[in-house]
């Protein structure tokens, strides 16, 4: 496996740097404080082309052209220069679980609807999986679509959606057929102001506060054959193609924005001075710095490794987990070294170093909790 980069790879991720830096990182503090999500900023990316990654050229996006390996080093790239995650967290959640499966799943008709709006920024959506009884153990699911005469009626309730109270479509994924367990799961595409169709509002919380999460509601909801994504019982297969694009999206957005975290405190520390001296002349300080720079080395190669395993068309469930779990924990681990680096300026909210703590922790719940990754691990080795 080769992990070097190529001249235009890297001036591609340059350019996104630039961009995010002049163009995303403005204003997070506010908008953090009053859970504000920016429309403004997501059409910017759209502008520039973030969307387009995950479709293809023939829906207005730049998938054929552009890797899986580049748009991974794309979203690190993303993450390095933009200081809003939770901006980027509903990025990758449209990205690499809605418009990736519309991609890879969808009719004609569904494709030239859907992916042209969402590319283009007119359209936001979300993927409706999660329920209020069914987190870790999501195919346990109690969402219903009934076959009638010329589609389905939904009935029951999507938990903790990203993007839900905004959005304007929904993938959602319901049980058609509940004698199969996972293999009786089926996704169907929901337009908003569907009768029987209610989203939540905007749910506040600790962390990725500028990105809304909330509920979708379904009622005695008809959506048409034609809005079912694959056949009936695909969703298994559609959710874990997915997975594994959106983990590496996503967690390459926090890869970028550890790196960043290690940049910003090793440039503290070398203007920082007590008792007369560096502050990274003391062994407690410097040592943090290391794990931090250990922690980020590590999330990259596997990172990478998913990158690559996915660009020859192979499967990484295993790497994926690994992924997931050492990132995620790593995170929050850094994110703290960070705030203790910095001292009593790093608890500040208007310095920004706390507020990436607060954004890690959902890291280790959101997409498969850290327990449930070390399930996953200790299943595909045979335990």
């Amino acid at each position: 496996m080769d992990l070097s980069w190529t001249e235009e790879q890297i001036n591609y991720k340059e350019q996104i740097v630039a961009f995010a830096k002049e163009h995303l990182s403005q204003g997070v503090v506010a908008r953090d404080a009053t859970c504000e999500f920016s429309k403004k900023d997501w059409k910017k990316c759209a502008d520039f082309g973030i969307q387009g990654l995950a479709t293809p050229l023939a829906y207005g996006g730049y998938k054929d052209k552009v890797d899986i390996l580049t748009a991974t080093l794309a979203m690190e790239g993303l993450g390095y220069g933009c200081k809003d995650n939770g901006l980027l967290f509903g990025l990758n959640a449209q990205m690499w679980t809605v418009q990736l499966p519309i991609a890879e799943f969808g009719t004609e008709l569904q494709k030239n609807k859907y992916l042209k709006k969402f590319t283009s920024g007119e359209w936001i959506g979300c993927h409706g999986l999660t329920e209020p009884n069914a987190g870790s153990d999501v195919f346990n699911m109690e969402t219903t679509a009934k076959k009638v005469e010329g589609g389905y009626i939904i009935n029951g309730r999507k938990h903790l959606i990203t993007l839900a109270p905004i959005a304007d479509v929904a993938l959602v994924f319901c049980i058609t057929n509940p004698k199969l367990g996972k293999w009786g799961v089926s996704g169907f595409i929901i337009e908003k102001g569907t009768e029987g169709f209610t989203q939540g509002e905007n749910k506040p919380k600790m962390g990725l506060r500028t990105v809304p999460i909330g509920d979708l509601i379904f009622k005695d909801c008809f959506v048409p054959d034609e809005n079912r994504l694959g056949t009936e019982g695909a969703g298994w297969s559609i959710t874990t193609t997915s997975l594994e694009y959106d983990r590496g999206g996503l967690l390459g957005s926090q890869l970028g924005a550890m790196e960043r975290q290690l940049e910003e405190s090793i440039s503290f520390i070398k203007g920082r001075k007590q008792f007369g001296k560096s502050i990274g002349s003391f062994q407690s300080v410097s040592n943090r710095i290391a794990n931090m720079k250990l922690r980020l080395e590590t999330s990259r190669l596997l990172l990478y490794k998913i990158a690559y395993l996915k660009s020859i068309g192979k499967s990484a469930m295993m790497e994926a987990a690994l992924l997931k779990l050492q990132l995620s924990e790593s995170f929050i681990e850094s994110s703290l070294d960070a705030i203790r680096t910095h001292g009593g300026g790093g608890y500040l909210s208007e310095n920004e170093i706390e507020r990436d703590l607060r954004d890690a922790v959902g890291g280790v719940i959101y997409a498969g909790t850290s327990d449930i990754q070390r399930n996953i691990i200790a299943n595909l080795l045979g335990i």
